[in-house]
């Protein structure tokens, strides 16, 4: 490093693996990334979202200073107005008439300052995190098994496992650093068995050794088979069970007996495939059960968690090495939101808002005027709530609640009927955002200072190498603010963040005498500069005790009254029935390189590179019978909403079942905002909404014509039926469609306005028998737009096409290649992106293939895909499976990139 850089450790503000992170600033004010290779959640390996941080710190579309109705305003005027209309909406309608929407992408800083503020000073726990939408049943299921929201496991038990059950979890996409860990555990340890349980044959079933492609919703009755089938056989720790649990009978009695036939009938899984599951689990006892949203996002999630809780309680497989179920968190601070008290049914530092006992002690500790009595309201009852007027003026802060919360269309109009709404964020380019009366614009990631916690509790800094950009502050200043100017100015008086989290360390250890599992005493009275300081650490950390990495309970030890872990009696409950009119299972989730919805990752190039348009994944047999075909487009619809998206027909779909990402937003697409078809049901216990099963209807769009551009310039006003938006490299790349036939060239020039000056040059091709048409428009020489238009899914590359903005032809016949939409034996089509980071194409793979290059590992070799984040390498491996099968083929999503 020379001394005109500087390096920043700091972490990756994506999933909860919680990633250490370098960011390097040079003497030009650019930054590049790296992983931190000291940083014992990942070692140096980032993913393709991580690998790319550096593309998405412009600010062309930053929220800089706070807006009052949507006209620029002094941080005075917008801070005495929200704190003015916050006091008089309390004094006239009480505390629970007011609310905090806040987010697992805030600092744990930021989140405290809200909850103390909400809790302790309003009065009211209606104060909720969209961390409710990823995690709140598993915090449920630990709750009820051990007493706390407690994570028995640390990350080092997926290299020490003999056998690593994957529950609804696509790893390799939402998790690929962790995805990677297991992979490199299974090379060193070619023993090591995978199992993954997915309804989907996601990216993440290219590892597993048996893949459980079980209904949806049936996860309570297979796990409850399991634990009846592990004490007939014997293969239990009657020792572990009399000396900590509880309930252990009457979990058995609930359970029933081990009748595989039974499972196999509801779980739609082979009689042979559930007793090879079984026996894998019964002798195998280092095995780690690992879960995410496919277990958490479901009307019956939590008793999802505790059957599979209870799995792990029968043989004592818990918080020793190599064993234990681990629940693997969404967002990057959600475990942070969580020991906080960001949820509304609970208080800071794991401490329970029904126990008077803990509810005084905070009380105490924050020598605060008022402390909420009960639970507030859980997020989709808190936006229901705002929809029928009990809250009248609501706070959201770094999350998009109009499209990540279900019956979205509902969230929306709910927020436009609100008297007072107040938004935070680093952008006011989001589809929430339109209905603030007050904009508040926070720090992003770069700029801000705090701490996260990831999956396996440890914490980490988060650490700005950037300036606060124009009039931007960090959350906690702008809430410490707010607080001040409600009266509360004594016990907001913070300096920076290190004073934040010095006060919740000493809370932590407040009176708790090894009563509860978190405890960071030791940090309490941190300074500024032993704060700046801070390495990764995971908690617990008493006052007294030196670092060290801690798993939880394998000498018993629950949180509970008695100290004993409960088993819970869960019974299986069918799934909702589909009618004749929504036949289908609607499952939504994440893709490879977006995040949430995309106003980060939406911001690079290379992010849209892989998949660049929204769409339903179906079954060929689903698709065959609703008449829709690879790349058209197809309605989905609910009770609740309607979306356009486009069909991707594949055998890796569950019949019956449609899969549709959750990023599109209207900033990128038409009418995409999946979250409006899914139904706002949620779990009884958690009030986690069920986004992975709404019965939907599936049907093909008629389209009159399907249209691809790219453009040198974002294009203005899309007033096509159909959009979908994404930047390109050196531009951006459109899919049209549109009902009714019209006028192509018209069309052109009108989402090109450049094609109308004179300096432009404009090449077509129209054939009006076949209904296709083609357009180039270069200006001084340079291509700055080019359009394809046919009658049924354009068939031209969008990897090619965009390579070739901003080029300058240097004869006739390359223009004409252009528009003909044909690659130049000099510019080979690479095809569909399938490594981000090194912009590898399916076709050179296929071609690698073809020359030798037939495992991995070669194409890494050859290519370099695959050895960067190694996000891309299950696609990989699943690309040259199919290609030994089937022989070379190319499965473009969609036909379009």
């Amino acid at each position: 490093m020379t001394k005109s850089e500087n390096q920043i450790k700091t972490t990756c503000p994506y999933c909860g693996v919680g990633c250490g992170v370098i960011a390097t600033k040079k003497a030009d004010g650019t930054v590049t990334i790296k992983g931190d290779r000291n940083h014992p959640a990942n070692y140096g390996r980032l993913c393709s979202k991580g690998s790319a941080l550096h593309e998405t710190l412009s600010l062309d579309d930053r929220l800089l200073y706070p807006e009052i109705d949507g006209e620029r305003a002094a941080w005075n005027e917008a801070l005495d107005l929200v704190a003015e209309t916050f006091s008089a909406t309390i004094a006239e309608h009480g505390p629970d008439s007011v609310a905090f929407y806040v987010s697992g992408q805030i600092l744990t800083e930021d989140y405290y300052v809200a909850n103390k503020l909400m809790k302790g000073y309003i009065g009211s726990a209606n104060i909720d995190t969209n961390s409710r939408l990823c995690m709140a049943s598993s915090v449920a299921g630990h709750r009820r098994a051990f007493g706390s929201d407690t994570v028995p496991g640390t990350y080092e038990d997926l290299d020490q496992a003999d056998l690593v059950v994957l529950v609804g979890s696509n790893l390799s996409w939402c998790h690929p650093v962790l995805f990677q860990r297991i992979e490199a555990a299974k090379a060193r340890n070619p023993a090591m068995r995978i199992v993954a349980i997915d309804p989907r044959r996601t990216a993440t079933c290219e590892l597993a050794d048996l893949h459980l492609a079980l209904a949806p919703d049936t996860d309570v009755a297979l796990f409850n088979g399991l634990l009846a089938f592990l004490r007939e056989t014997n293969a239990i720790d009657s020792t572990y069970i009399e000396r900590h649990t509880k309930g252990y009978q009457d979990a058995l009695k609930s359970a029933g007996p081990c009748d595989i036939s039974k499972i196999a009938r509801i779980t739609g899984l082979s009689r042979q495939d559930i007793a090879t599951f079984f026996a894998m689990v019964a002798r195998t006892e280092k095995t780690v059960t690992v879960y995410s949203q496919g277990v958490n996002q479901s009307v019956s999630g939590t008793d999802k968690v505790n059957a599979i809780i209870n799995t792990h309680l029968v043989t004592g497989r818990i918080g020793r090495p190599g064993m234990g179920p681990f629940s693997v968190t969404g967002q990057p601070n959600a475990m942070g939101g969580r020991e906080v008290g960001g949820l509304a049914n609970m208080l800071a530092c794991h401490m329970n808002i029904e126990n008077p006992d803990h509810r005084n002690l905070v009380q105490r500790f924050w020598n605060s005027p008022a402390m909420a009595e009960r639970a507030g309201l859980k997020a989709v009852d808190m936006f229901k709530a705002v929809r029928d007027g009990r809250i009248k003026a609501i706070w959201i802060m770094a999350t998009n609640p109009v499209d990540s919360l279900p019956d979205a269309d509902e969230v929306a109009l709910a927020l436009k009927s609100c008297p007072f709404v107040v938004v935070s964020d680093v952008t006011k380019e989001t589809d929430t955002a339109a209905y603030a009366d007050v904009l508040l614009p926070a720090a992003a990631w770069g700029e801000k200072d705090g701490t996260v916690t990831n999956s396996e509790r440890r914490i980490s800094r988060q650490t700005g190498f950037l300036p606060h950009p124009a009039a931007a502050k960090p959350d906690w200043w702008i809430i410490a603010e707010v607080a001040r100017r409600m009266g509360f100015a004594e016990a907001f008086d913070y300096s920076g963040p290190h004073g934040i989290f010095s006060e919740y360390a000493a809370l932590s250890a407040y009176e708790n005498y090894g009563s509860r599992d978190f405890d960071i005493g030791a940090f309490a009275g941190i300074d500024a500069e032993a704060y700046d300081r801070l390495e990764p650490v995971q908690w617990p950390r008493p006052a007294g005790e030196t670092a060290r990495d801690k798993r939880f309970f394998a000498g018993g030890g629950f949180y509970t009254e008695d100290r004993k872990a409960n088993f819970v009696a869960v019974e299986f409950t069918e799934p909702r029935k589909l009618a004749r009119k929504f036949p289908f299972v609607l499952n939504t989730g994440r893709i490879r390189d977006q995040w949430h919805t995309m106003t980060r990752t939406g911001k690079t190039p290379r992010l849209f590179a892989h998949i660049a348009e929204p769409y339903a994944e179906l079954h060929p047999e689903d698709a065959q019978a609703i008449g829709v075909r690879d790349a058209e487009l197809v309605e989905v619809a609910s009770p609740h909403g309607k979306i356009v998206v486009r069909a991707l027909i594949s055998e890796k779909a569950n019949m019956g079942s449609v899969f549709v990402p959750m990023h599109w937003t209207d900033q990128f697409a038409s009418n995409a905002r999946v979250d409006a078809v899914v139904a706002p049901e949620t779990d009884r216990f958690s009030g986690q909404p069920g986004s992975k099963f709404t019965p939907a209807a599936v049907s093909k769009v008629e389209c009159a014509w399907y249209g691809f551009a790219i453009f040198k310039d974002k294009p203005g006003t899309i007033g096509t039926d159909y959009w979908a938006l994404a930047q390109a490299d050196g531009g951006w790349r459109l899919e049209l469609a549109g009902l009714q036939r019209g006028d192509f060239e018209d069309l052109c020039r009108s989402l090109c306005p450049g094609a109308r000056d004179n300096e432009t040059d404009l090449l077509s091709y129209v054939d009006e028998r076949g209904g296709s048409a083609r357009y180039a428009i270069w200006q001084n020489d340079q291509l700055i737009a080019a359009f394809f238009f046919a009658l049924s899914p354009v068939e031209v590359s969008r990897q090619w096409a965009c390579n070739h903005l901003g080029s300058k032809p240097a004869n006739a016949a390359d223009r004409y290649r252009i528009l003909a939409g044909r690659p130049s034996a000099d510019r080979p089509d690479c095809g569909a992106i399938v490594c981000s980071c090194f912009q590898v194409g399916v076709n050179q793979i296929i071609e690698a293939a073809k020359n030798g290059a037939t495992g991995v590992a070669a194409i890494g070799e050859t290519l370099q895909a695959g050895t960067n984040c190694g996000s891309c390498r299950s696609e990989i491996n699943s690309l040259l499976n199919d290609l030994a099968a089937k022989g070379a083929h190319d499965d473009d999503i969609a036909k379009a990139g």
